[in-house]
């Protein structure tokens, strides 16, 4: 697999392409265009992607080890597919509704700002995630691993307690109603 080191782009398309399977190390996507893009069996170390879409990404078996994504869209990508070695992310300010991360193990992932509205977290290892100030209206969390996951600054979360594992995860007093709701109490 060849490297390519310290490279930036800007305002590229990659939109209906494949990328080559190849190991982006060091290197910085600003605005550019992953619409519809092949991005299967490639790896991005230490990577940086501002202002970038992604829609009907392609993401087999692709490596994100501590990469940042900062004011992107990626809407209804399947990060369940990449792959989990080494996976090591920070969202800032992204719209990532509809995103799946489905039987994905993901720990320590950090979620700043941003929307994951129906965002998918079944069987997910969330362990020691932080949700800082996000949106997660109607995300889906079943069999989820939220084991010490920070939800105090969350929004509009609704997590079984009953059907997730939850041990030292962090919520605010005033947010609990979030793990009651399918009690249909009336919390005042």
């Amino acid at each position: 697999m060849s490297v390519i080191i310290d490279k930036n782009f800007k305002n590229q398309s990659f939109s209906d392409q494949k990328l080559p399977s190849k190991e982006y190390d060091n290197c910085t996507f600003v605005n550019c265009n992953f619409s519809n893009t092949n991005m299967s069996v490639v790896t991005f170390l230490e990577c940086t992607f501002d202002s970038c879409k992604f829609s009907n990404v392609m993401m087999k078996e692709t490596s994100f080890q501590e990469v940042i994504f900062i004011n992107c869209k990626l809407l209804g990508i399947d990060f369940g597919v990449c792959n989990d070695f080494l996976f090591s992310v920070v969202f800032e300010q992204c719209n990532l509704d509809y995103i799946s991360f489905y039987g994905f193990t993901m720990k320590n992932t950090r979620f700043i700002g941003g929307s994951l509205k129906k965002a998918d977290f079944t069987e997910t290892n969330l362990t020691g995630t932080i949700f800082d100030n996000v949106d997660l209206a109607d995300a889906v969390f079943e069999k989820t691993i939220a084991d010490k996951v920070d939800f105090r600054t969350a929004r509009n979360f609704c997590v079984n307690p009953e059907i997730n594992s939850l041990k030292k995860a962090r919520f605010k007093v005033s947010d609990l109603g979030g793990l009651l709701t399918k009690y249909d109490l009336i919390i005042e």
